[in-house]
C-alpha cells in the first residue's frame, strides 16, 4: 500500500458526503436524505492537531465518524498515510484500526460496565495481538501510568471512577494499540469544568510525548483554540471557513465564524465584545436552505445568497471561507 512521504500530511480528506435515508410507510420507502456531511475536505499535517467546531447538528461528529468508517461514507476520498480508507476490505481496515483510533464523548456510555480496566485495555492488545498473555498485565499497568492512574486501578470496574478518571481509561483503551491518529469527539463536554483542563493537558502531553495526530471535534472556542493548529468551521454539513488557528480567531471573515466567536467569553471584565445573536435554530439538513445555507440566519445576507451557492475561496495564505464577501467576481 502507498505511503505518504514523512513530510506530507498524515490525513487528506476530499469531499467527504455522508447522507442517511430517511424512510416512510409500510415498504419503508426512501422518501429523502439526511444531508450531515455534505462535502467537506481538510488535511492533517503529522503531530498537529486540527478541530472540526460548529453547531450541534453541523455534521463534525459524522465526519469524524465516516473518517475512521465507523459508518461508512457515501461519498468522497480519505486518504491516511496514502492508503484510501474508503476501499479498504474488512481484513485492511482491521489492521488499519490500529493506527487510528477514536476517543469517544460519553466516559459512561464508552466503557463494558462488566469488565474491569484490566480486561477493558487487555482487549485491544489481544485482538490486534500486540502482547502476549503474559506481557497484558504490564502493558495495561504502562497504559495506566501514562494516563495518570495507578497500577490498582487495573482491578476495578468502570462504576467505581469519576468521569474524569473513566475518560482517561478510555485514552489509555485509545493509545494501547498505538495508534498515530486519534479521532477525539468532544472528549471533555461531558466533564466537570474542574476536571475538563486536566484531560486536554494530558492530551497535549501526549501528543508532544508519542507523537500524537489529533482530529478533535468540539463546540467550545475556547477548548478548541488552546489544543488546535487548524480549525474547520462547518455548518449544516459544509465548510465555511478553515484556516490556521491564528486565521480563524485573529482574521476570521466568515459571519458565522463571527458569531460563534463572540459567545466565547472573556477572561478580563474590562473587556468588551459585541455579542452576535443569530436568530432561529438551525435548518433542518433534510430540506437544507437553497444557496448558501447559513443565509436564514446570516446577518450580512444579500440578495444573492439564497441563489448563488458559494464555494470556498482563498482569503490569504491556507485560509478559506465561503462567503459573498470575498466571493469571485464573475
Amino acid at each position: 500500500m502507498k505511503r505518504t512521504s514523512e513530510n506530507g500530511p498524515l490525513l487528506v480528506v476530499r469531499d467527504l458526503v455522508k447522507h442517511f435515508p430517511v424512510r416512510k410507510g409500510v415498504f419503508s420507502r426512501v422518501t429523502g436524505q439526511v444531508r450531515a456531511v455534505d462535502g467537506v475536505s481538510f488535511d492533517i499535517a503529522r503531530g498537529r492537531t486540527l478541530s472540526l467546531v460548529g453547531e450541534s447538528g453541523s455534521g463534525k461528529t459524522t465526519a469524524g465518524r465516516a473518517v475512521l468508517r465507523l459508518i461508512e461514507p457515501t461519498s468522497g476520498t480519505v486518504l491516511f498515510d496514502g492508503i484510501d480508507v474508503c476501499r479498504l476490505d474488512k481484513r485492511g481496515l482491521r489492521r488499519l484500526r490500529k493506527r487510528m483510533q477514536p476517543i469517544f464523548q460519553d466516559p459512561y456510555g464508552s466503557l463494558n460496565p462488566r469488565m474491569t480496566v484490566q480486561s477493558v485495555l487487555a482487549e485491544a492488545l489481544r485482538v490486534h495481538r500486540l502482547a502476549p498473555r503474559n506481557r497484558r498485565r504490564r502493558r495495561v499497568i504502562e497504559l495506566l501510568d501514562l494516563v495518570g492512574l495507578p497500577p490498582e486501578c487495573a482491578d476495578r470496574y468502570p462504576n467505581e471512577f469519576s468521569g474524569g478518571q473513566r475518560q482517561r481509561i478510555g485514552i489509555a483503551r485509545a493509545l494501547a494499540v498505538e495508534p498515530e491518529l486519534v479521532v477525539a469527539d468532544e472528549p471533555i463536554s461531558a466533564l466537570d469544568v474542574s476536571i475538563q483542563a486536566q484531560i486536554l493537558n494530558l492530551l497535549r502531553d501526549l501528543q508532544q510525548k508519542l507523537g500524537l495526530t489529533y482530529l478533535f471535534i468540539g463546540h467550545d472556542l475556547s477548548v478548541v483554540r488552546h489544543i488546535s493548529d487548524h480549525v474547520v468551521v462547518m455548518y449544516l454539513g459544509r465548510v465555511l471557513e478553515s484556516g490556521s488557528i491564528t486565521d480563524v480567531f485573529e482574521r476570521h471573515v466568515h459571519p458565522y465564524t463571527k458569531a460563534l466567536l463572540s459567545a466565547v467569553p472573556v477572561p478580563d471584565p474590562e473587556t468588551q465584545r459585541r455579542r452576535i445573536v443569530l436568530e432561529g435554530d438551525v435548518p433542518s439538513p433534510i430540506d437544507p436552505p437553497s444557496g448558501c445555507p447559513f443565509h436564514p440566519r446570516c446577518p450580512d445576507a444579500e440578495v444573492s445568497c439564497p441563489v448563488t451557492e458559494q464555494h470556498l475561496v482563498q482569503v490569504g495564505p491556507g485560509h478559506y471561507a465561503a462567503c459573498h464577501i470575498h466571493a469571485p467576481p464573475e
